[in-house]
């Protein structure tokens, strides 16, 4: 299923600066940064249980928020881009 992830982490502080950067570390991991805080994902329900869990227990809860949204395995008649990044096959061959 694709997987949309969101956060926001207050930087303000050296630390928030610090979970910024393992949040993103821990989202390419996963998925393909489409924006600054926002990755897309292709995981199943076990893998997205395990990526909550390892953003759940970097952010401060209290300074940041997460959002997850499920598209399902139907997504891409969901997603529509425009603009300027051109838009890739999320499950398509990856190049590095």
């Amino acid at each position: 299923m694709l997987v949309l992830i969101t956060y926001d982490v207050n930087t303000e502080t050296a630390a928030g600066r610090k979970r910024l950067r393992m949040v993103a570390k821990q989202c390419v991991n996963y998925g393909q940064r489409v924006q600054n805080s926002v990755f897309e994902c292709v995981a199943d329900a076990a893998k997205c249980r395990e990526i909550e869990h390892k953003l759940e227990q970097i952010i401060d809860k209290d300074k940041d928020s997460l959002r997850f949204y499920y598209l399902g395995n139907n997504y891409k008649s969901k997603v529509v881009h425009i603009g300027a990044k051109e838009s890739f096959d999320v499950e398509g061959t990856l190049i590095v």
